[in-house]
């Protein structure tokens, strides 16, 4: 059986909501995560496939190339949504990525309805996007391990050689604000 190639697996919001109507009559468990995955990194793999065990299906949302700069600011994304979509598409834990122009992927939550709602270690509860709604339908909320000292901010301050920048936690971030911290 052949698999589908990487870019085949990039959805829009509108083809991801058929797909995941028919995986859960079909009995699967969906899973869903976000974020901008700028930058591919250990890090990200890791919750990736640990977001994968907590059910049969996972569906990566990416905020768009607007939507990152609007979230991380004018430098980012480094790499274009793209050439994102279509690397995260490539995992094996991966099965389909969504694309998404908004600050927060709630739209695209409420469209699939998914089973598990994962997000990363460093987000607490209460500022996970789409909580409410996912606990609305039974679904439930997960926390993701996370791997100390591997953040993108910090790889992108690292290699543009701006080491007090790694220090500091951006004042907004993929669905989130939050106050600024003090370096």
């Amino acid at each position: 059986m052949s698999r589908p190639r990487a870019r085949d697996k990039v959805l829009t919001r509108e083809r991801a909501t058929g797909v995941a109507r028919s995986a859960r009559r079909r009995g699967e468990r969906l899973v869903f995560t976000n974020g901008c995955f700028d930058l591919l990194h250990v890090g990200h793999v890791r919750s990736l496939e640990q977001a994968r065990t907590l059910g049969d299906r996972l569906v990566v949302a990416l905020n768009s190339d607007a939507s990152v700069r609007r979230l991380k600011g004018n430098g980012r994304p480094l790499v274009p949504l793209r050439q994102r979509a279509e690397v995260l598409a490539a995992l094996a834990c991966v099965d389909w990525v969504v694309p998404f122009r908004e600050d927060t992927p709630l739209a695209t939550i409420r469209a699939l309805r998914p089973d598990v709602l994962a997000k990363g270690g460093d987000w607490a509860l209460d500022e996970i996007v789409g909580r409410d709604a996912v606990e609305s339908w039974g679904g439930r909320v997960v926390r993701l391990r996370q791997v100390p000292g591997v953040r993108t901010t910090e790889l992108v301050a690292r290699a543009r050689g701006n080491r007090s920048a790694a220090l500091r936690r951006p004042t907004v971030g993929s669905g989130r604000v939050r106050a600024a911290r003090k370096p």
